[in-house]
């Protein structure tokens, strides 16, 4: 274990190092940090092993930084201001996550009725390609110190992105498994887990309002925060353990209920204080994360990648991107926001996995040759989506004049235009 924090310390530092490297060409350090992941993990050079990442210090690490990364969302979702935007985010929403399940269902239940191949992988397809991946798009924002309509828009929304993918996952599985098999998951899963991670969240953060807003130095608060993280993530890590079937509850969600309702409770502030004071916690979360997203995916699917994969992935981006857009016009939400968003949505990889391995092992038994279709599809996708979409995400902030980069950048040229006059 020791031996194991101390190479993940290396692997920080390694990626931190690319991140710059990375970051000097104008791409986000994120970028870095996924590519130092992949080059470490198994498929490549093997530092960042699968037992290493199996292991249960590593997992619970991970876990922390999951909630911890929840907290950097959370924090955003001050009550008095959702409320102004609230059926925005709502309605684009719906529109961007069941616009990519239509179109991805019926873009691989046209190719399947051809190949005969059953429709309910179509499905299958389909709810994988809803999740969202919330950490690339959040790193972004915090490497660049994004703000603006988009920000705002999609700190919410990467949540609930991920929390009716969830649900749309979990009960097309259940269906499909009940009817292969005659039984299965039950239907009920996935709202009872979403409700889970919603109560510790509330409970959690109730108690973690009264410990944080009272003043303190810098340091006792890093220490009264990492604490609270940890109590946060041992509880949510218990339930998914020892309470349900499966160990499926997604802990960001109860990172964000969790921080939403201390955000809510304490002065703004000692919000403030606490966010600026903790930001380099947020900052190595999000690092460690990244790498984990990274490492699984093995590079050398890219080569071998076939119709199945360039479908999925044209598919899913015209429905983050077309569903976003009639979202916010429906909503009648900023210029920005219908043209951009959508770019900022198409990271995909983390929950996407997770998604794969439970369709592959339901249908690994009654359809294993249904279930490798799944799984080949789905790894190269992976890896071809996640290094174009990071950088395309960041381009959406680009082009939505959210990067205070690109800000400064605006403000020189306009003081040398002045001068030049």
């Amino acid at each position: 274990m020791v031996k194991g924090i101390i190479l993940l310390i290396g692997f920080i530092f390694i990626a931190m190092i690319v991140g710059k490297l990375v970051a000097k060409a104008k791409m986000p350090a994120i970028l870095g940090w996924l590519l130092t992941g992949m080059i470490i993990g198994p498929y490549a050079l093997g530092w960042l092993s699968n037992s290493m990442m199996h292991s249960t210090w590593f997992h619970i690490i991970s876990s922390i930084c999951e909630v911890t990364v929840g907290l950097f969302i959370g924090t955003e979702l001050i009550w008095k201001d959702l409320k102004k935007s609230g059926k925005q985010i709502i309605t684009i929403c719906f529109t961007e996550a069941f616009g990519t399940f239509l179109i991805v269902t019926i873009a691989f239940g046209c190719i399947f009725a051809f190949m005969d191949i059953p429709i309910y992988l179509a499905f299958i397809f389909g709810a994988i390609a809803l999740a969202t991946a919330p950490a690339p798009s959040l790193s972004i924002i915090n490497e660049y110190k994004a703000k603006g309509p988009v920000t705002r828009t999609l700190m919410p929304l990467a949540i609930l992105d991920d929390v009716i993918a969830l649900i749309v996952f979990f009960l097309v599985v259940g269906i499909v498994s009940n009817v292969l098999a005659g039984g299965g998951m039950p239907l009920y899963y996935a709202p009872l887990m979403i409700v889970l991670s919603i109560v510790v969240g509330i409970v959690t953060g109730f108690l973690a309002s009264i410990v944080l807003k009272k003043e303190v130095g810098s340091k006792s608060t890093i220490i009264l925060v990492l604490a609270c993280l940890v109590m946060v993530t041992g509880i949510g890590m218990y339930i998914n353990e020892y309470l349900l079937p499966e160990p499926m509850m997604n802990l960001m969600l109860v990172g964000v209920t969790f921080s939403t309702v201390f955000a809510n409770l304490i002065p703004k502030e000692r919000l403030e204080q606490i966010m600026k004071d903790v930001n380099i916690v947020v900052m190595l979360a999000m690092v460690i994360l990244i790498i984990n997203l990274g490492a699984p995916l093995d590079f050398h699917l890219i080569t071998g990648a076939g119709i199945f994969t360039a479908v999925y992935i044209v598919a899913r981006a015209i429905g983050k991107l077309g569903g976003a857009y009639i979202g916010a016009v429906i909503s009648k939400a900023p210029v920005t926001v219908k043209k951009y968003l959508g770019l900022t949505l198409l990271p995909h990889s983390g929950v996407s996995l997770i998604f794969t391995g439970i369709a592959v092992s339901t249908l690994m038994q009654p359809a294993p040759e249904y279930a490798k279709i799944i799984q080949g599809t789905i790894a190269a996708a992976a890896v071809i989506n996640e290094v174009i979409a990071v950088i395309l995400a960041k381009q959406g902030f680009r082009l939505a004049g959210e990067l205070d980069g690109d800000k400064m950048e605006q403000k020189h040229i306009d003081e040398m235009k002045v001068i030049v006059d």
